[in-house]
């Protein structure tokens, strides 16, 4: 009974399979009919679908873009950051080799250049296969077909419309047919051939063949050989089952199926039996070959996220952050940079010289041409990532906050500059100057005023020099020089706070976190937290004799079509040249006779100012030649005020105390020397003495009493004041010398020459 239950069961199942193959036929006779004559197909037929969805008419079908890798270059053209969705290099079809065409069309769709739209041939053997099979056994889609149904799925934003763009539904293959129709009318087969490589998912993250090429076999797909070409079309089918990233299993797999597209092109006699048994006997050579991706794969990291940054907030890019966003991830940009890798590579070993990457106080450097604003350099201690057992950084230490920066350190004395150029807008002159004493009180609250008016002046805060010294009477020049806290404030008093603010706000001065700036009566003593990116451009302002410059990284984009956009910099006068030509005469004595005389210059004409921040929270120091401006920064990341730089061991050595000059300036004069090796040193412009030169009346250093007879003391006007910047270079120059407009420039192009120390 048991033998003819099953003999029943048998004949059942028989029957039914054979009924399933009359209804596949039915079906497959409709789909005949309608390709073959849209206007009557599927006429008084129901297979789970409306007469009108089997109206197979072609339809226009939407391609958006591919998602293509971004590159970025350097200002000489060679990569070093790329972006990406999804890792793909779009190539035309005559950049892939013959014999990867050929494999592609042997496994998917022999007959692909002899059917149009559907090959029926294909698609009834693989419906008898399934019904029969009962489930999906084979796929019978052209080529064309599964472009189309990529394609879909490619445009799908949401879970919904990617599962919708893979149902194993009728309706589904019925658009799928009708948009196939219009590609067939729309293109050639060698163009959707083409367009099937580029939009194909090989696995190992790799999206088209160029991509693929390169991840599986470090080569270029015209380079592809028989056995690769043979690999990667026996990919394509399921690529999340071979993906031989996944494990021996699947690299078992692919190589399964590798020698499967080998017999098959054998087969149809596209290349002979032993070539075939010859490439069969070849190991799966999958190299593996990395793409890396993002600013934390990146060479230069720092410039890296600035430059992304930029892309991600300059409306150039698009309207919308959503647009540029998906611009920079999916839109095949090459991006070129103004990065100057020798540039790069001096600030990094200077850097590497003076600070650990194991330090937590970080030191960090941005590199910027006067007049152009090109950004040639970001550098900083400490490398970026999320690791924080190696001490890794996950912001950009460069740059501000609107580029992928943090809060910044307070600027320290490197603000002074601001207010010596206020005043000598307002017409002061090199000499004019008051005496100063160790400590300054504002007289009342209304003495200093914001820019909205209101009265900021604190009677009951002292602001002191550092060491807390003497004062004395000090003058444009030996007060920068000296960088006397408590002549800036009265300097500050004299020229207006709110002025002050605005010259520092015209030469791009803004807050690293992008607050509005705190306008106290401190300001002049740089309370507020800076990025190294917005300081140097300031100071480019001066060297390019008062052009403000805006910070730039991009000088040119193509886009996936070949279409060149450049960018040029965006700069506008700010302040009077002669203006800045005095400010840079004053400053470039910072070398010689400043805060920098025991570091010294570069050999070249330059300027700069050290900044110290009241309690060492921060140290810095940024100055300029006409060619390059340059800024460095250094504090502690995990809090200035609570980690100061008092008693810290850093690159190895110990510190009492940190200087704008101990470590900042000597990483300025080091990375300076090798950025500028080769250029040509450009002098600064002399300054107007007739404008600038002497002092207005009421404004000189008073007279010294008559030297006495009997040899007792002469002049005793106060010591050599205070260093906002710790130690002090040689003693402020006798009287001769202030009246006589200045220090003089040697011969050779600008930086004032230091007197004989008594």
């Amino acid at each position: 009974m048991q033998a003819q239950g099953k003999d029943q069961v048998s004949v059942i199942g028989a029957i039914g399979n054979v009924l399933k193959l009359i209804s596949a036929a039915a079906v497959m006779g409709v789909l005949v009919a309608a390709v073959a004559l849209p206007a009557v197909g599927g006429a008084g037929m129901t297979v789970n679908a409306t007469a009108d969805e089997l109206r197979l008419l072609p339809e226009e079908l939407k391609e958006p873009p591919l998602a293509e890798k971004t590159t970025l270059l350097d200002a000489d053209g060679k990569q070093f950051a790329q972006f990406y969705f999804e890792n793909r290099e779009s190539v035309r079809l005559d950049e892939v080799a013959d014999v990867m065409k050929t494999a592609i069309v042997a496994i998917e769709d022999f007959r692909f250049y002899e059917h149009g739209a559907i090959d029926i041939e294909g698609t009834f053997r693989a419906a008898v296969k399934n019904v029969s099979g009962g489930g999906v056994v084979q796929g019978g889609s052209s080529i064309t077909q599964q472009y189309v149904k990529l394609v879909l799925l490619n445009a799908a934003e949401t879970k919904e419309e990617q599962a919708a763009a893979i149902a194993p539904t009728l309706s589904r293959k019925l658009n799928e047919l009708r948009y196939a129709l219009a590609i067939e009318e729309k293109y050639t087969k060698s163009e959707i051939l083409e367009r099937y490589l580029n939009i194909s998912y090989y696995g190992a993250g790799a999206y088209g063949i160029q991509a693929a090429s390169r991840r599986f076999f470090n080569k270029p797909a015209s380079k592809l050989t028989l056995w690769e070409a043979a690999t990667l079309a026996g990919a394509v089918q399921n690529p999340s089952v071979t993906d031989p990233n996944a494990g021996k299993a699947s690299r078992d797999r692919l190589l399964e199926r590798r020698n499967t597209v080998l017999n098959r092109m054998a087969e149809l006699g596209k290349i002979t039996l032993p070539e075939a048994e010859e490439a069969k006997r070849k190991k799966l050579g999958f190299k593996n070959i990395e793409a890396p991706g993002g600013c934390e794969e990146s060479a230069y990291p720092y410039f890296c996220l600035y430059v992304r940054q930029e892309i991600a907030t300059n409306e150039d890019f698009g309207k919308t952050r959503k647009q540029r966003e998906r611009l920079l991830q999916r839109g095949g940009l090459v991006i070129k940079t103004t990065l100057n890798t020798k540039a790069q590579k001096a600030s990094e070993k200077a850097i590497k010289e003076y600070v650990k990457t194991s330090d937590k106080p970080v030191a960090a450097q941005a590199m910027v041409v006067p007049g152009t604003g090109a950004v040639k350099a970001m550098a900083a201690s400490r490398k970026f990532g999320r690791n924080k057992k190696k001490n890794e950084i996950s912001y950009n230490l460069v740059g501000d906050k609107a580029h992928g920066g943090g809060a910044g350190f307070q600027a320290g004395s490197t603000f002074k500059p601001f207010t010596l150029l206020t005043a000598l807008d307002q017409g002061m002159k090199l000499n004019d100057g008051f005496g100063t004493g160790s400590g300054y009180r504002a007289p009342s609250r209304g003495t200093f005023r914001d820019c909205k008016g209101d009265g900021v002046g604190d009677t009951t805060h002292e602001v002191k020099n550092s060491s807390e010294g003497g004062g004395g009477f000090k003058t444009l020049t030996t007060g920068t020089l000296g960088s006397v806290n408590t002549f800036f404030m009265r300097l500050e008093q004299e020229v207006g706070l709110c002025e002050t603010v605005k010259m520092a706000k015209s030469l791009g001065i803004k807050r690293a976190d992008g607050r509005a700036l705190k306008e106290f009566e401190t300001f002049t003593l740089g309370i507020n937290e800076m990025d190294p990116v917005t300081v140097s451009a300031a100071y480019a302002t001066i060297a390019a004799r008062g052009t403000y410059c805006s910070p730039m990284v991009i000088t040119e984009s193509t886009d996936r079509d070949g279409k060149k956009t450049s960018y040029k910099p965006k700069c506008k006068q700010v302040l009077d040249e002669e203006v800045a030509d005095a400010a840079s005469h004053i400053m470039s004595g910072v070398f010689t006779k400043g805060t920098m005389t025991e570091v010294g210059g570069i050999g070249r004409p330059a300027a700069g100012k050290t900044g110290t921040t009241d309690a060492y929270t921060a140290a810095w120091f940024a100055g300029f030649t006409p060619d390059l401006a340059s800024a460095v920064s250094l504090g502690d990341p995990r809090g200035a005020f609570k980690y100061d730089l008092t008693g810290v061991t850093i690159g190895g050595r110990y510190y009492s105390y940190v200087y704008g000059a101990s470590i900042s300036g000597r990483i300025w004069k080091d990375s300076m020397l090798g950025a500028l090796k080769g250029v040509e040193a450009s002098p600064f412009t002399p300054v107007n003495m007739e404008r600038f030169g002497g002092c207005s009346a009421g404004r000189c250093a008073p007279k010294p009493p008559p030297k006495r007879d009997d040899g007792g003391p002469g002049d005793d006007r106060g010591d050599r004041g205070d260093n906002g910047d710790g130690p002090f270079g040689p003693p402020d120059g006798g009287d001769n010398e202030e009246v006589n407009n200045g220090f003089p420039f040697d011969a050779n192009g600008g930086a004032p020459i230091a007197p004989p120390v008594p």
